[in-house]
């Protein structure tokens, strides 16, 4: 097993500890958490927002929290998300939503969900703004994928995610193509079992190009996710070979992540969409940035050694 595939599965376990979730959570702006989300607040946010937004950048607001137990959080996250689009326009930034299902309810049931979603999608149509489901762990992926599909009857402007570490990403790229589903390509950051991911980090790049590649082949617009150079470098070059369009699809990257690589792409003329979080529930989103990208952690800890 390669070291970083190791790293990666070792951060994912250790994260399920509860002493270590305490004592990170307990220790997190000392430990770096802070560089990866805007802030506890949607003001907070929006100031981020704003600022990005003056260098070329637009942004996708997600509201930290998933896994909910209970109806009455689930709809209490989907009014944080209708606040959130009411924001966005007044303040008149340029950014959308990214949305996990899990927080809105899935857990609970699926109706439950759906009708947080539908208050959601009603408020993105108020505000003429755009929704992006998230993908999460492979047990949600078939529950994920029905509900972009029923909430595309009512409002349109949905997206979703595909990880390019499952098997079944190829397939599914198809079907939400024929259905005119836009959709952002990830690597995958989930602790999932080899019968349905692919457990080697090179074959999960190779598959990442191949999903890109028939994306941009389809013609519909597409965000590539990744702070990948090689494959940026790769999609630059089929750039300038088949004469894309830059308007055909976005790079996006998370904020705290080479922010001067974003600057810079967005100088040269591409589309760049940071992923903004904030919120206090920010643990599970910070243990998997540390765990797909295991130079963070020594990010961390040569930030405590100069603090």
């Amino acid at each position: 097993m390669q070291s970083s595939q190791f790293m990666r599965q070792f951060i994912l376990k250790v994260a399920g500890s509860p002493s270590f979730s305490r004592f990170v959570q307990r220790y997190g702006r000392y430990l770096g958490a802070r560089r990866f989300y805007a802030g506890d607040t949607l003001q907070e946010a929006i100031d981020v927002v704003r600022s990005l937004n003056a260098t070329g950048i637009t942004v996708t607001l997600d509201h930290l929290g998933e896994s909910v137990t209970t109806a009455e959080e689930a709809a209490r996250q989907a009014d944080m998300y209708v606040d959130i689009l009411h924001a966005i326009h007044s303040a008149q930034v340029d950014a959308n939503v990214s949305i996990k299902l899990t927080q809105m309810g899935l857990d609970v049931g699926f109706d439950e969900c759906h009708a947080n979603m539908l208050r959601i999608v009603a408020a993105a149509q108020e505000t003429d703004n755009f929704v992006r489901i998230d993908m999460e762990d492979s047990l949600h992926t078939d529950a994920t994928l029905a509900m972009v599909h029923d909430l595309r009857k009512t409002y349109p402007r949905i997206g979703t995610v595909l990880q390019s570490y499952l098997y079944r990403s190829q397939n599914d790229l198809s079907m939400l193509q024929a259905a005119g589903v836009t959709v952002r390509i990830v690597k995958g950051a989930y602790l999932e079992p080899p019968s349905v991911a692919l457990p080697q980090k090179s074959d999960v790049d190779q598959n990442y190009l191949r999903l890109v590649d028939m994306a941009l082949r389809a013609g519909q617009y597409v965000a590539i996710a990744t702070h990948d150079e090689n494959i940026i470098q790769e999609i630059e070059g089929w750039v300038k070979e088949r004469s894309i369009p830059l308007d055909r699809f976005e790079f996006q990257m998370l904020y705290g992540i080479r922010m001067q690589r974003q600057r810079e792409l967005a100088q040269q003329g591409y589309r760049v969409r940071c992923y903004v979080p904030y919120g206090t529930d920010w643990y599970a989103y910070y243990t998997r940035r540390l765990a797909e990208r295991p130079a963070n952690v020594f990010f961390i800890l040569r930030s405590l050694f100069r603090s």
